[in-house]
């Protein structure tokens, strides 16, 4: 006897094999269960019943008539086997007047059997016009065999699901093979306490199963939509909180700041007052670091805000407390910069183990792929016989051969840019799980917050630090007033000539054609660049014009990725030291560079980068008391919406309202898929920006039911939709959180 539940069948053994493949392939879809919840995009109305006396042009139009004649014609064709295609022509009537239906190509074989003379059925497809006569070009039809005024009412008025399909895939042979499926939604198991639906009105799931997929109404819609956002945020957020209950009862060192020690000497000699941000998130993140099980906090703050003072108090308070702390950064040039200005804030204090170095000293070490043996071999020694209280690195930090004395504390920079694998890799160094603070400079919005870094407390620092200057950012538009862009090259040598510096952003480098991958894809121009002669925006073309133009005589350097590591590091310490005038580089100073003395930034080609990065790109100036000057040059029209865009970023300095508009401008998939977790996304109608309210509330439920039963004993439907809903890899991106 077969035991398997309906909604765990496989789609082959109801579709046959043919059709289940097909989905598998183009759609990720394997069981009935993954069918029911392959929910429609929108929904066409066939539109009321139409006389055709009474057409109207270009619109979806539902009609019953009478098949009058049919005729098919064959004709010259280049693109029809033999040469020879076909059209069949098909002249209804419904005694007000007359349509013609118009098949074409391997569409004509059906109709031809089917639509014949004296045939009555019902005709759904757009009107249009072809040699002056109105026609519907290969309408959808349904014979009406019966031919009651029931069927007929009841046909016109449905509301057709249009499916997310493939081109192997459309959307109507969806909607037949859901047709199939749709008896097992009764057998649907719901995954909602009884207590929670009935307290929020919801329909139960087998219910909202047959509303979103055979809606009568668009209130069938509205409850069925209401009832699966409920479905992804609670389930969602049970796992998460399930995994912060799980974190909860790991041990871990409890890592307690000695009264005199490392950090009060530091805190000593810090020559400003820390912000009152800075000072509360210090003290939530101290109060998590004295609990014997491990902290989990994400650390979000604006440019600026002076998370890296926030990130090294915390360093400090676990070296005090006899442990070792990581931070690791996406890059070497942030990883170098880290180094440079942690050791140089630490001062005598970072110089343990040396002479001149203070008592109470530790030693900070750098740790990169690029570092020559040598290095390597005294790092690894440093870290594995605990000389180094802090090590700062890459990703070369997870690597199986570094060993840590006693790691207490990791600092995760930039956490979206690091893979989940690598994050949980330096955390099985430490003897217990050592305690693990995130930070990210971009802004969250609440909603994404709680529902991809779930799993994390969460500090938010939007306070910035005294002493920072306002940026002021203008869009110069350089292809409707070309003298905005020469005016904008007068104001680089004005903040030179007032002894600043400044960066030039470009987004390619320009040595592509170099590049045996891109030949050819660099040379080629669009008809547009060539219409408007626009100029080659890459770093190297745009450094040597500015040299031999408008920046003639100031010193000039470039900066890029492909660059070898310690090039990279002899340009930025020139830089920081004062010693160029301006930098013109890519996205690679993007975060964490910190030249106060760097006051204005034009970004090339603007429109080609996301709201967010702008915003981190802005922040590189305005880091001392000069007020910084941010210019996004674009060659894109006003009207245009990356324009839009390029407005709303130089309206406002608020990070979190920038990420707001960031996350409508993207698809949610964007948001919560591959970027964020390292797995797609299993959200299908909840949206994190307009469903907040719903993803507040179910973090709260979902708390409250895990604290209550942890292992969802007495919630089986709920443990099923966890399995279902969080596949495989998703299921690992929470467990390594």
């Amino acid at each position: 006897m077969d035991l398997v539940p309906a909604l765990e069948e496989p789609l082959k053994k109801v579709l046959g094999p043919a059709t289940a493949k097909v989905m598998a392939e183009h759609l990720g879809l394997h069981t009935v269960g993954d069918l029911l919840h392959h929910y429609p995009r929108r929904y066409e109305e066939r539109g009321q019943l139409t006389h055709l006396a009474e057409l109207p042009m270009d619109e979806h139009v539902t009609v019953v008539a009478q098949v009058a004649d049919a005729r098919l014609h064959t004709f010259a064709s280049s693109k029809a086997p033999r040469g020879k295609g076909q059209r069949l022509e098909v002249t209804i009537t419904d005694g007000s007047g007359r349509l013609q239906l118009v098949f074409f190509g391997s569409g004509v074989h059906k109709p031809h059997k089917e639509l014949l003379p004296g045939t009555r059925a019902m005709f759904a497809g757009r009107v249009s016009v072809f040699n002056r006569r109105l026609q519907l070009a290969h309408p959808a039809y349904e014979l009406l065999k019966g031919d009651t005024e029931e069927t007929v009412e009841t046909w016109a008025g449905t509301l057709i699901p249009i499916y997310p399909a493939t081109a192997k895939l459309e959307s109507w042979k969806i909607g037949k093979a859901l047709q199939t499926a749709l008896p097992s939604a009764e057998e649907a198991v719901d995954p909602l306490p009884d207590s929670l639906r009935e307290g929020r009105g919801l329909v139960s799931l087998p219910e909202a199963l047959l509303k979103i997929h055979r809606p009568h109404t668009k209130a069938d819609i509205a409850a069925a939509r209401d009832r699966l956002k409920w479905d992804e945020a609670f389930v969602l957020q049970v796992a998460l909180a399930r995994r912060r209950h799980a974190d909860a009862q790991l041990p871990a060192v409890a890592r307690k700041p000695s009264p005199d020690g490392l950090l009060t000497a530091f805190d000593d000699r810090l020559p400003f007052t820390l912000t009152e941000g800075q000072v509360k998130v210090s003290k939530e993140i101290f109060d998590d670091l004295a609990t014997e099980h491990p902290m989990h906090r994400l650390l979000q703050g604006e440019v600026g805000s002076g998370k890296t003072m926030v990130a090294l108090r915390a360093m400090l308070a676990v070296v005090d407390a006899g442990g070792q702390a990581a931070m690791l950064a996406p890059t070497e040039v942030l990883a170098q910069q880290h180094h440079r200005s942690i050791t140089e804030m630490m001062g005598e204090l970072a110089e343990g183990g040396m002479l001149g170095g203070a008592e109470r000293a530790t030693k900070v070490t750098l740790l990169t792929g690029s570092m020559g043996t040598a290095g390597r071999r005294q790092a690894l020694l440093d870290l594995v016989t605990g000389e180094a209280g802090i090590v700062i690195g890459t990703h070369a930090l997870i690597e199986d051969k570094v060993q840590f004395h006693d790691l207490g504390l990791v600092v995760v920079d930039e956490q979206h840019r690091f893979g989940v694998e690598q994050r949980d890799a330096l955390r099985g160094k430490g003897k217990q799980p050592p305690h693990l603070l995130v930070m990210t400079a971009t802004p969250i919005p609440r909603t994404v917050a709680m529902t991809v870094f779930g799993d994390l407390e969460t500090s938010v620092l939007d306070q910035l630090p005294a002493g920072r200057s306002p940026i002021a950012s203008h869009v110069v538009p350089a292809a409707d007033k070309p003298h905005f862009l020469a005016r904008a090259w007068e104001r680089v040598r004005e903040e030179v000539s007032n002894g600043h510096q400044a960066y030039v952003v470009c987004p390619r480098i320009g040595d592509e054609d170099d590049d045996p991958k891109k030949a050819g894809k660099a040379k080629k121009k669009s008809p547009e660049d060539e219409a408007e002669k626009r100029p080659p925006l890459a770093v190297l073309d745009i450094a040597a014009q500015l040299a031999k133009g408008p920046l003639q005589g100031l010193k000039i350097e470039v900066l890029h990725g492909r660059m070898h590591p310690d090039d990279k590091d002899a340009v930025m310490r020139r830089f920081a030291a004062g010693d160029t005038d301006v930098l013109v580089a890519t996205t690679v100073i993007e975060v964490g560079v910190n030249v106060p003395n760097a006051t204005a930034m034009v970004i090339m080609d603007a429109d080609r980068f996301g709201v967010s990065q702008l915003h981190q790109l802005r922040g590189r100036v305005g880091r001392g008391s000069a007020a910084g000057l941010c210019l996004l040059v674009s060659e894109m029209p006003e009207a245009s919406p990356a324009r839009q865009r390029l407005n709303a970023v130089a309206s406002t300095l608020d990070g979190f309202e920038l990420s707001r508009i960031d996350l409508e401008q993207r698809r949610e998939g964007d948001v919560l898929g591959q970027a964020q977790s390292g797995a797609r996304t299993s959200l299908r109608v909840l949206s994190v920006i307009e469903d907040e309210e719903v993803i507040a509330e179910a973090r709260e439920e979902a708390t409250a039911v895990v604290a209550a039963d942890p292992d969802l004993e007495r919630l089986p439907g709920l443990r099923t939709a966890l399995d279902a809903l969080l596949d495989e890899e998703r299921e690992q991106y929470l467990e390594k959180g």
